[in-house]
């Protein structure tokens, strides 16, 4: 099959720029457009919002008043259609509009976006899920998919769904793994009165006894139903099959394993470029001279020193860090050592939100050292810009990353990470070495064991390494010269893609 055969709809819960809460959104609004460069029909579709912007992002109803099914009673729902920014007008975006339960209110309904536990969260996509399943395999649109390319837990059941809805099979699903621990675990009676289903009904129950289920899990049901599986890097493809990354769902994954691939992301270097990002105080780039570029990345560190109340020295070495706020990141190892930490002569800046435990830890650490610590607990797409160009470091000790993003991003940056050796994070960045010539990763420091002194000790020789100003001018034009962008993950996609419809 062609490419411009290819039929892909891209169903998730977030989109940069529109509805964003993390990564997720990055690929959503990225990898479809490196696809359509190849002559890929795809489409993406989503929740319409109530947060969602129809003054920046306007939108044309493409149908309205449809029937869908749920919890025994018929919702009706409309249809909107709008492009995604900067595609000229390329890449169409579907969005379900369903007051009941899509839009009002923001992306979740749980501060921390919690995929458990709460039933208005199991509702709204759930119902989403149902309402992509009824609107194409029931064709009430021209334009029909051949793939559904299902993104986290959001779309767990949608597999499934296709599975007992298609009759003719055309329709081929594939579920991406963004993050194995977001899982969507709720009450099965619920499950089965929402999509009127019983247990019978669904193949993948059936060799299961009762107590094996006090939940439905959205994730486990996609493992066992999608035709493919991918993760979002080649490393954390294997790390799931373990009992230490599989989150409980390792020997799913084993009886899969010939169904799952790992492709790393990319990011959009359009968007995250800094020779042209409008966020910045000055641009700079590889096409200008080495001298003009650490001149005007200077001139980004002493703003974000000065919008964080710091000392602007330019000799003083600046750690940023961009995060959801969550266990997984590894905040416990930051706030173990970060009396040591701030005993050093550097500043630190934080921006992220999340888990409120943690953020009352943060908390009380940037009072005890405003000086030099910058909380800042929210999602800010300007901000996050300025401390990518501002930061000389870029901190990401994650207890597991299935990619991550913002290492690949810092490194576009000239920003130089320190990460701990796991999943995509193992896959982008080698530790620095005397000679950092001649690889084809990005250059950082990284520490292998997942252990607060082990975190300190890359920190520290980052610090060291920081001092000699040629070597690390030579690590920065290396990193800033790394291909991160989304054209080599979207050929393996592709390949992906003609694999499902063989």
């Amino acid at each position: 099959m062609n490419n411009d055969q290819l039929k892909i709809l891209f169903v998730a819960g977030e989109i940069t720029p529109m509805a964003k809460v993390g990564g997720l959104a990055d690929v959503i609004g990225a990898l479809p457009k490196a696809l359509k460069k190849f002559g890929v029909d795809v489409k993406i579709i989503i929740p319409k919002y109530g947060i969602i912007d129809e003054k920046k992002y306007p939108l044309k109803k493409i149908a309205s008043n449809i029937k869908i099914p749920f919890y025994n009673q018929e919702e009706l729902i409309n249809v909107y259609s709008t492009f995604l920014p900067e595609t000229q007008n390329q890449i169409e975006i579907y969005l379900i509009e369903n007051l009941k339960y899509l839009s009002h209110g923001e992306i979740y309904f749980t501060p921390d976006a919690s995929s458990s536990g709460a039933l208005n969260e199991c509702q709204r996509f759930n119902f989403f899920t149902k309402c992509v399943a009824d609107f194409f395999l029931n064709k009430k649109i021209n334009w029909q998919p051949n793939i559904f390319h299902c993104h986290d837990w959001h779309t767990g059941f949608l597999p499934l769904l296709t599975k007992i809805q298609s009759s003719d099979k055309q329709i081929k699903t594939l579920f991406t793994i963004h993050n194995l621990a977001y899982q969507g675990k709720y009450n099965p009676k619920e499950i089965f009165k929402m999509f009127n289903l019983k247990e019978e009904n669904w193949p993948t129950l059936k060799k299961r006894t009762k107590n094996q289920f006090e939940d439905l899990n959205a994730v486990q049901q996609a493992i066992l139903n999608a035709d493919l599986i991918n993760t979002v890097s080649p490393t954390y493809s294997q790390e799931i099959l373990t009992k230490e990354f599989g989150e409980g769902l390792e020997n799913d994954l084993k009886q899969r394993k010939n169904a799952i691939f790992g492709i790393l992301n990319g990011i959009d270097t359009t968007f995250f470029n800094p020779a042209t990002d409008l966020n910045l105080i000055k641009n700079y780039g590889l096409k200008m001279s080495n001298e003009q570029l650490f001149e005007n990345k200077q001139e980004n560190k002493s703003y974000l020193q000065k919008i964080c109340t710091f000392k602007i020295d330019s000799k003083i070495p600046l750690i940023g860090l961009i995060s959801r706020i969550a266990d997984q990141k590894g905040f416990d190892l930051i706030i173990k050592i970060f009396d040591q930490l701030m005993e050093q002569n550097l500043q630190f800046v934080l921006l992220g939100a999340g888990d409120l435990k943690i953020e009352k830890k943060l908390a009380v650490l940037a009072l005890k050292y405003s000086d030099k610590f910058s909380c800042n607990f929210k999602f800010d797409a300007k901000l996050a810009q300025q401390i990518y160009a501002g930061s000389d470091i870029f901190l990401m000790p994650s207890h597991f990353e299935p990619c991550g993003l913002g290492q690949l991003i810092a490194m576009r940056y000239g920003t130089i990470p320190i990460v701990r050796k796991t999943g995509g994070l193992a896959d982008t960045v080698k530790n620095y070495e005397l000679r950092v010539t001649g690889y084809n990763l990005g250059i950082g420091f990284v520490f292998e064991k997942y252990d607060a002194n082990k975190m300190l000790n890359s920190i520290n020789k980052a610090l060291k390494i920081y001092k000699n100003k040629k070597e690390w001018k030579k690590i920065i034009i290396h990193d800033m010269k790394q291909n991160f962008s989304w054209e080599c993950s979207a050929k393996k996609y592709l390949k992906l893609y003609q694999r499902l419809l063989r």
